[in-house]
């Protein structure tokens, strides 16, 4: 990854939740996961208590390939928090779970204000916060098209 996220981080995810124990666990792995329901088959990000789909409980974790499409994004300009520096940029990531099913949607974080088009590709890339703690991000993908700079909201 080109930057830090947020360097000398000091907002930390809940890790030990739940609802969202096993996406940690399985980025700990070097894997991007996705709930997915035992029952249906739903799979759905961010995770919740229950499927969205049939209500049931029985839900688990699913390996989803580590690769996706920018869906949309913002550039933060105004700095709040002293440990992620001004700019970046916040990304909607799409990812495809399996072929034919509808993209499953991830954030994530890029230094600066790279100049981005919907449908850029991205590769997941694994962020070690100390402690044991490990998050997904993305990254361009090698050979994604680098767009003039000039422009830099979304299409």
């Amino acid at each position: 990854m080109s930057g830090r996220l947020g360097g000398e981080v000091g907002l930390r995810p809940v890790t030990d939740d739940a609802d969202t124990r096993g996406f940690f666990e399985a980025a700990n792995q070097g894997r991007l996961a996705v709930q997915t329901c035992n029952v249906c088959g739903h799979q759905q990000q961010p995770p919740r208590p229950r499927c969205r789909s049939c209500h049931a409980a029985d839900l688990g974790w699913q390996e989803v390939p580590g690769v996706g499409v920018i869906h949309t994004w913002t550039v933060v300009e105004h700095q709040i928090n002293a440990h992620f520096p001004t700019p970046y940029t916040v990304v909607l990531v799409d990812v495809e779970p399996r072929p034919g099913e509808p993209p499953v949607r991830y954030l994530g974080h890029l230094p600066g204000r790279p100049h981005l088009r919907i449908g850029d590709p991205v590769t997941v890339t694994f962020v070690d916060l100390g402690d044991g703690v490990t998050i997904p991000n993305w990254d361009l993908a090698a050979g994604a098209a680098q767009h003039d700079t000039t422009d830099i909201g979304p299409a």
